[in-house]
């Protein structure tokens, strides 16, 4: 396993292949549905060279610093993802597969998706080192939290030369195990 240091620089980010098994290390922003439906709007963070998390953390238990906060699916962040790529986003962590046009985006402006393990939120909580709310406090869950992580692992689903883990080639699907 590789450790990548945030934000992404585009040496590393096109080093990186679909299947290889990477450890996130500095800030990443979560955004869900609601929050992507304003941020199109109007960003409320630079997110030149950034990376998204789709997950929305529950409450932190008492001794940590946030609650499970695991990926959703990725899918219905498609409509937005496009603009937001246009606009400078680098990476995005997620499940599932995603829209045609994303990874048309994703290769045309050289960006990443990374693949979380669903499931799997409160053990990836233990990766998270620090959170604060920076958005959209109303949105509860949905909120925009920065949240600094700490060999946060993933998977490399889509690379940013449009190659896709969850495309058959061959009659067999890519994996990563």
């Amino acid at each position: 396993m590789r450790k990548i240091k945030l934000p992404l620089e585009d040496k590393v980010l096109n080093s990186l292949k679909i299947g290889e098994i990477v450890l996130l290390n500095g800030i990443i922003y979560t955004a869900r549905d609601a929050a992507h439906k304003r941020m199109i709007k109007k960003l409320p963070f630079d997110i030149r060279g950034q990376v998204i998390y789709y997950a929305g953390p529950t409450p932190a238990p008492p001794g940590r610093v946030i609650g499970s906060c695991g990926p959703t699916t990725s899918a219905r962040m498609d409509i937005y993802t496009p603009l937001l790529l246009k606009m400078g986003l680098k990476g995005m962590i997620g499940k599932g597969n995603r829209s045609s046009d994303v990874i048309k985006a994703t290769k045309k402006y050289k960006a990443i998706y990374f693949v979380a393990i669903g499931g799997a939120g409160a053990l990836l909580s233990k990766k998270i080192k620090s959170a604060k709310i920076i958005a959209y406090r109303n949105l509860g869950p949905e909120a925009i939290y920065k949240l600094e992580v700490e060999d946060f692992p993933v998977i490399v689903g889509i690379d940013s030369f449009g190659k896709n883990i969850f495309k058959k080639s061959s009659g067999r699907v890519y994996s990563a195990f």
